[in-house]
């Protein structure tokens, strides 16, 4: 094998860009593996572990992009690397856009804009925030690794000059009716959400969308806003816009379970609005005394139908009858099968499975949970479930939405398991995710449940597609490719956890 690597200097690129671009060249059928990104100390540490380093990437500098790649000839080497080029052209570029040197001299050509999305290291990341802030924009702040002195410091800014910071590791939102990074195409409608959690928002508006109904505003404020230490400053100034625009009827506020205090403050705060509110606190119990205004709801689909229900003045139906055949699916099951495994791209879905099976089942643990004990490596659990868009394996690689590679390679892993049962997968649409997240996928789940049945035993699939037919990958279509290969589809992160429960029992 050879192992050839192009280190262009000063040449920055969105790390995004560079995370869909180093999926498309780990798919050319010449490459072993690749690695696209900038030359951080992180990146270049990755790339030496998976062993793609050569000295030109170690003397590459944070402001560096770099390209290597592993083929099986030098000749194959340099056919890949002259494609990166047309692919990082593949794909709808807009006529109207326009590089720019400096942020700043993107403020001074363009005074009309008020967004700005900042997707660049941590490590700079506030910097540039604080620029945007200065120059009067509200902004998107998709970058992780910041410190929460840097976001406390933006967050007081914005809030004491009426912008928004959406993060930071805000992976959604939708402003005005345009999906900002990870966003799904769903209707406008009357229901303004404001959520600590990405995929949990993505969740909530295509169940909203499902419904018939339809999003306002959906503001995303990350998964840190109601800490302690921050105190919900952009999800309490969220609640202050919703509720003063007219398109607005109904609000949801969805976060995980936030500091006692803080949950407390954002009640209190909830229950002056003149709008009626929706608070989904996933896996919480509901708190005595709430004021008239509210609805307390601790899962994202009971906030979706709460929150339409109150804009339309009916409840909608909901429910579907899965007509499972539970003695069918396991008559196929080994006498050590007796688990279930979860392998997740989104946190929020991996987090309504975890709370729903705790409920019920003993001996569950995941990377979600809040409580050590429960977190893998704190005790041998019989079920086990995994955000593998977690910082602890997202760091120096693609996000699981833009490149399945690490989950595929855990799905066969968990083929080869005496001890599964039931393996739980789910499928984020929309823009910013892989354009075939199922196609990427399915031979994986085929080649899992072949080890499987060559070991006596049948792996039952049950995955989730969350999304809308709307969507670029197109709902429909993903769907019916993992019905095609035997694998039981639900309708929702709710749905998940139910079918498990009444399989695994």
């Amino acid at each position: 094998m050879k192992i050839k690597a192009i280190v262009k200097p000063n040449a920055y690129a969105d790390s995004m860009v560079l995370m869909a671009l180093s999926t498309k060249v780990n798919e050319l059928p010449m490459v072993e593996k690749a690695m696209v990104g900038m030359g951080t100390n992180l990146n270049k540490q990755v790339i030496s572990e998976v062993g793609l380093s050569t000295p030109e990437i170690e003397k590459a500098t944070p402001r560096d992009q770099i390209i290597v790649v592993k083929c099986e000839t030098d000749e194959l080497c340099d056919q890949a690397l002259e494609m990166v080029e047309e692919l990082r052209n593949q794909g709808p570029v807009s006529d109207a856009e326009t590089t720019y040197a400096t942020a700043h001299a993107a403020f001074d050509a363009d005074e009309d804009s008020s967004l700005v999305v900042i997707s660049v290291p941590g490590e700079y990341a506030a910097a540039e925030a604080k620029k945007a802030l200065e120059a009067g924009k509200n902004v998107m702040l998709f970058s992780d690794n910041v410190t929460v002195e840097d976001e406390l410091d933006l967050k007081t800014y914005a809030h004491e000059n009426d912008l928004l910071v959406m993060g930071p590791d805000c992976g959604t939102a939708i402003i005005n009716g345009v999906g900002l990074c990870f966003a799904n195409e769903v209707k406008s409608g009357p229901i303004g959400v404001v959520g600590a959690s990405g995929t949990g928002s993505q969740e909530v508006s295509v169940q909203i969308d499902a419904l018939g109904s339809g999003i306002s505003q959906l503001i995303g404020v990350g998964g840190r806003d109601l800490s302690e230490k921050i105190g919900g400053i952009m999800m309490l100034d969220g609640l202050a816009m919703l509720d003063a625009d007219p398109d607005t009827s109904v609000i949801i506020l969805l976060s995980k379970p936030p500091a006692p205090s803080i949950a407390e403050r954002v009640l209190e705060e909830a229950g002056k609005t003149e709008t009626p509110v929706v608070v989904c606190f996933i896996g919480a119990e509901s708190p005595a005394n709430l004021p008239e205004n509210i609805t307390f709801v601790s899962n994202t689909r009971d906030a979706a139908v709460a929150a339409v229900a109150a804009a339309t003045g009916t409840k909608p139906e909901t429910g579907v009858d899965y007509k499972l055949d539970t003695t069918a699916i396991k008559s196929g099951w080994g006498e050590k099968q007796h688990t279930i495994h979860g392998l997740f791209c989104g946190g929020t879905v991996c987090d309504e499975v975890f709370h729903a099976l705790r409920h019920d089942l003993e001996s569950v643990g995941s990377n979600v949970a809040k409580d050590p004990n429960l977190r893998p490596g704190a005790g041998d659990f019989k079920h086990l479930l995994i955000d593998l868009g977690d910082d602890e394996y997202t760091q120096g690689r693609p996000h699981p939405m833009i490149d399945p590679t690490l989950r595929n390679n855990e799905i066969l892993k968990v083929g080869e398991n005496p001890e599964v049962a039931l393996l739980l997968l789910d499928f984020e649409l929309g823009y910013g995710s892989h354009p075939d997240p199922v196609g990427a996928t399915i031979e994986s789940i085929t080649k899992a449940r072949a080890t499987a049945k060559e070991d006596g035993r049948e792996l039952t699939v049950v995955a989730y597609v969350l999304g809308t037919d709307q969507d670029p990958q197109d709902k429909e279509t993903q769907v019916a490719k993992l019905r095609e290969n035997g694998v039981l589809v639900v309708d929702s992160a709710v749905d998940l956890a139910t079918v498990a429960l009444e399989i695994i029992r």
